[in-house]
């Protein structure tokens, strides 16, 4: 006996007619019967009375209703609960950024996460690289909007974006307007973050390949907002992101020149823990997030930016 064969019972009971049950169901009467006949045989007791005026339950069959009612009771609940759990959100949820990434999207994704979803405890977190994966990996965080790193450890990665790249100077800086050659850096007193940094690896990267070694002015492992600090008060110059730098262009306190030959680009991507199953929640919170990207991009909140098509993976 299955959760069909109670179904079945309990649709010949509420209507006291095979036929009419057939009918319903678009199956024939005899078939109808016979699983009646195969269920009445294995629960070794008679479920129906038979007659002229159609079938009525006997003791038993009275009995087995109630537990049928219940059955169905139990899976309408069931289906209503997994169809409303998207719709309702996780109970808790927590998203970790960057920095850059943070001030571009938190304020716009937390209205529309409270808007969809009053009920979730929402939680966002700002963070380095390496921190964002350690929190990943220990289940601190459910999901990530950050670089690709370039050692991705145990989370995957689905491309939001590619953001371009520039040199970025103080205000007073000589350079004619435009594109900036990458070779270029090979004069140009940079401040960087240290070694184990993703734009101090992506410029290492780029200099190995022109054949220079960069000119580090100094280091900073501070913020971004420092070390914009520092390019303002003409300690160096930096690479950064265009959009970390809107405001600070706008404003006329830096400049900003797009890093080409070749164009240089990284890679935002949703990153989530390769060792958990995501919650059924989760997918529909990154679903918005690839939303809300696409949003930021098209009307220029995100500059100078490529969207990727969603995996299908």
């Amino acid at each position: 006996m299955n959760s069909d064969d109670l179904e079945l019972f309990a649709r010949v009971a509420k209507t006291g007619s095979i036929s009419r049950t057939a009918m319903d169901l678009g199956a024939n009467q005899s078939t109808i019967s016979r699983r009646i006949g195969i269920l009445e045989a294995e629960l070794g007791v008679r479920l129906f009375r038979r007659s002229g005026r159609g079938v009525g339950l006997t003791e038993h069959g009275e009995q087995l209703l109630g537990y049928a009612l219940a059955m169905e009771k139990t899976l309408d609940e069931a289906r209503i609960a997994m169809q409303d759990s998207g719709k309702r959100g996780p109970a808790t949820l927590s998203i970790a950024a960057q920095p850059t990434i943070a001030r571009i999207m938190f304020g716009r994704l937390g209205h529309r996460l409270k808007a969809r979803y009053p009920g979730t405890r929402i939680r966002f977190v700002e963070g380095l690289a390496t921190h964002i994966l350690g929190w990943l990996n220990d289940g601190d965080v459910d999901l990530a909007v950050m670089y690709v790193p370039e050692h991705p450890g145990a989370s995957q990665f689905d491309t939001l974006l590619s953001e371009q790249v520039c040199l970025v100077t103080p205000a007073a800086s000589p350079l004619p307007e435009g594109p900036f050659a990458v070779s270029g850096l090979a004069g140009v007193p940079l401040i960087l973050p240290s070694t184990h940094h993703g734009l101090r690896v992506l410029v290492e990267s780029l200099a190995a390949r022109h054949g220079f070694t960069p000119n580090i002015a100094l280091e900073c492992d501070g913020s971004i907002s420092i070390t914009k600090r520092l390019v303002i008060e003409q300690c160096g110059s930096t690479v950064l992101p265009a959009a970390a730098v809107v405001e600070e262009v706008a404003s006329g306190r830096v400049r900003c020149f797009p890093l080409t030959d070749p164009e240089v680009q990284r890679e935002v991507a949703l990153a989530w823990p390769q060792n958990r199953v995501m919650p059924e929640g989760v997918w529909h919170v990154a679903q918005m997030i690839r939303d809300l990207v696409a949003d930021l991009s098209g009307d220029g909140s995100w500059p100078n930016t490529t969207l990727h098509p969603a995996s299908k993976a």
